[in-house]
């Protein structure tokens, strides 16, 4: 306890310094600056007021100890009564201070960049893409934060072969991040006239948009072309070399991005997604050497782990890495994801919690 006080205390002093620094008007007239000294804030904002209401209990409980030992008979028991009330409440205080001090991933307020892809099941898997895609849209829509599409592959069948886009909002990649896997559905395709249920996946990829100067990326190791836009998009598609592919080739990894009105747009959205692909590519290289980094993770955020089934015979979506089990798909399908995200983010703690105790 005497270590993690020790920490808390340290916090609690950053805390005041962050709120020093942000009213000397050097710093205020920096935006970059007090962007990212108000994350830090934020951050430190539920652990320091925790810190605190838990530092005043046990004052409290230390004062009653003294009074429940005065010979007066009825300041005894007032005492004792405070002492049953006030040793439940520290310990929930310091339930809650072990659960803020998991070490947070410093991208989770970060804006997300979604990637889904149709896989197996042909037509019927991008069909699943495009359904994935609206639910998401729609999740990001109720909690106030906005979408920017950077590719769209559309399917003839309907739906899209591929789908990336940005979700701009705090903490969006904190959210969505367990998202990263294969998705598969259950269902009776209108293609199909026998009523039979077809199994079909779409799998996604979710990064955290990262700045530059953050993760510096080798111009060298890019390779940029502009090309024709091709497909629907407006009136400069076909007429200007607006789209924009890059290839990273130390990892092969290719964007594209045609969607923007300008070749500049379409420049800066595709170098920064090929940022967090290149990133996400990164950092799932350091997982893999950090085996108790991957064991503490609720899934390995790989797109060939199968993380979720949605079955709609019988209006079903389990989580298989949690054991999540929810009757409710149309809601879930109509973005309505809190629940599942919430459950995924304990379940995230708790592993962490359980990972630090080993």
């Amino acid at each position: 306890m005497a270590k993690m006080d020790e920490r808390l205390e340290k916090m609690a002093e950053r805390y005041c310094e962050i709120n020093d620094l942000m009213m000397q008007s050097d710093v205020v007239s920096d935006r970059k600056t007090m962007a990212k000294l108000g994350r830090e804030q934020n951050e430190l904002t539920p652990i320091v007021e925790t810190y605190e209401e838990y530092k005043k209990a046990v004052d409290e409980l230390e004062e009653a100890k003294v009074l429940s030992k005065e010979e007066d008979k009825e300041i005894r028991e007032m005492a004792q009564m405070e002492l049953e009330e006030l040793e439940p409440k520290i310990q929930n205080y310091l339930d809650r201070l072990e659960l803020l001090l998991v070490p947070k991933d410093p991208n989770d307020s970060h804006n997300a960049i979604l990637e889904i892809r149709g896989a197996a099941g042909g037509d019927e898997g991008n069909i699943f893409a495009g359904d994935l895609f609206r639910m998401y849209s729609k999740y990001a829509e109720a909690k106030g934060w906005r979408t920017e599409v950077i590719e769209m592959e559309d399917s003839e069948a309907g739906g899209f072969s591929l789908v990336s886009f940005k979700v701009n909002g705090e903490g969006a990649y904190g959210t969505l991040k367990f998202e990263s896997g294969s998705h598969r559905v259950q269902r009776v395709p209108k293609t199909e006239s026998q009523g039979r249920i077809h199994t079909s996946t779409a799998t996604v990829l979710c990064m955290p948009e990262v700045e530059a100067e953050d993760f510096d990326i080798d111009m060298n190791d890019l390779e940029i072309e502009t090309m024709r836009s091709s497909g629907a998009g407006g009136q400069h598609v076909n007429k200007t070399d607006s789209a924009v592919r890059i290839v990273h080739k130390p990892t092969g990894i290719v964007v594209k991005c045609q969607d923007g009105r300008s070749q500049h747009e379409n420049r800066a959205t595709a170098l920064m997604t090929i940022r967090a692909r290149v990133y996400e590519e990164r950092q799932r290289e350091l997982d893999q050497k950090n085996d108790k980094e991957r064991r503490t993770k609720i899934g390995t955020g790989d797109r060939a782990e199968k993380i979720r089934t949605y079955n709609y015979p019988q209006n079903r979506v389990t989580d298989h890495r949690i054991g999540y089990t929810v009757n409710q798909l149309d809601r879930i399908m109509d973005g309505r994801l809190d629940d599942l995200m919430a459950a995924l983010q304990l379940a995230d703690q708790q592993a962490k919690i359980a990972g630090e105790k080993e």
